[in-house]
């Protein structure tokens, strides 16, 4: 074997064991907090609600556990014991040219990896969904879902694979920056259509009916000097009881969206906070941000990329025979996890650092109380913990354990 794939096996490994660690770290945090809801929330959560946000979370955790050793599995699979060999030497024997080739290798590599992920997905929404009582999803809803998931991957997918390839294979030395813009210009289009044109294809939007409710979200949008193309209530109560509340879109697209199952549970005045939150987000600049941020990484990716492709043991170190570009970019998306995993706690301080300034906003805009208020509705509603460990939420949350921020609000709105 070659040096890389040793390097890329001790990642894998250092990474999977820091997963491991981590997952158990918050299990063993959790079980011990189980048996008292936290002082400052013994007035507003009960007993019952917060054994079951910890069992909840535990569940879930040891499901992710053994999602890991199943996802490390199956890249070993692909990677060292000859798996994307086999799907190049597959289609090669089509003799068809490298970009229909490159396509068929990439759409082939995508569609067993969706099948790979089924069983999980199954899993998570029919049996922990629904022994928590979130899920609301129909075996018929989630086979339309998928079905429509993969109809509109490949009418989407298809031409920007093409495009990369094609510019991998014909444009040169520069061929990075010109996918790198293209990549980019793409990801802007999907941020403009994506509230018109796909969010739709999976779920219903309604303009927010008349009454107090949108009187207090239309004066707080005027007096915040924020334009959108208006406030809707998604109906996500069809597939789960989760609640939630997000911006969306690009431009004059932009749109405030609510979940039916978050409105029914939150007064006027606690709805008209969560949306002084998320304007906060757009105030203080982090949507474009992250945007940029996004942008950033993608340039630098494709960078690095452009110089692996260049180099014969970025093959051979994964049993590929015949070097090509579709294949350099397949084993770049499987690889470069393994060495980017310590990026991770970054993003999430970065993000939890938006959610305080975001929620300053709101105190100023709205009642912090309220905020409080809802926030731990939500974390009722959702099964959310109030007991994460400290080292794990450090690593994983982008949002601030649930007795910080509370207090930060506190601090802030007084």
């Amino acid at each position: 074997m070659h040096t890389f794939t040793y390097i890329f096996i001790l990642m894998v490994v250092v990474t999977m064991g820091m997963q491991l660690w981590l997952s158990f770290r918050q299990a063993a945090h959790v079980s011990k907090h189980r048996a008292a809801v936290p002082e400052e929330f013994q007035d507003k959560i009960t007993l019952e609600e917060h054994q079951k946000a910890a069992d909840y979370t535990l569940t879930k955790g040891k499901f992710g556990r053994l999602q890991l050793f199943i996802g490390t599995a199956v890249l070993f699979i692909w990677t060292l014991l000859g798996g994307l060999e086999w799907l190049d030497q597959l289609w090669r024997e089509a003799n068809w040219g490298p970009l229909a080739t490159g396509v068929a290798v990439l759409l082939s590599f995508t569609l067993i990896s969706s099948l790979v992920d089924i069983p999980a997905s199954l899993y998570s929404t029919f049996v922990i969904e629904e022994k928590f009582g979130f899920n609301k999803t129909t075996l018929k809803t989630f086979i339309i879902d998928m079905f429509k998931g993969t109809a509109l991957s490949l009418v989407i997918g298809i031409p920007l694979i093409m495009l990369i390839l094609w510019l991998m294979e014909s444009a040169g030395e520069p061929w990075w920056l010109y996918a790198w813009l293209a990549l980019t210009s793409f990801s802007i289009l999907m941020m403009w259509a994506y509230p018109k044109f796909i969010a739709p294809l999976f779920n219903k939007f309604k303009p927010l009916e008349e009454g107090e409710v949108l009187d207090r979200l239309t004066s707080l949008l005027k007096r915040t000097g924020f334009n959108s193309d208006g406030v809707f209530v998604m109906d996500g109560s069809t597939r789960s009881s989760h609640g939630n509340a997000y911006f969306t879109g690009f431009g004059k697209t932009k749109r405030i969206v609510f979940f039916d199952t978050l409105l029914k549970h939150l007064s006027p005045t606690q709805v008209e906070a969560v949306l002084a939150h998320e304007l906060g987000h757009f105030k203080r600049k982090h949507v474009f941000k992250g945007m940029i941020a996004s942008i950033t990484m993608t340039f630098i990716g494709f960078a690095v990329l452009a110089w692996l492709m260049k180099q014969a043991w970025f093959y051979t170190a994964f049993g590929i025979s015949e070097p090509s570009t579709y294949m350099a970019l397949i084993i770049f998306m499987l690889v470069s996890p393994a060495f980017t995993f310590f990026i991770g706690p970054m993003m999430a301080r970065w993000s939890r650092k938006h959610e305080f300034e975001a929620d300053e906003f709101a105190a100023q805009q709205s009642d912090a109380g309220e905020l409080i208020t809802a926030l731990v509705s939500l974390y009722k509603k959702n099964a959310g913990t109030l007991t994460p460990d400290p080292l794990y939420s450090a690593f994983y949350d982008s949002h601030p354990p649930a007795s910080i921020r509370i207090a930060h609000l506190r601090s802030v709105g007084n």
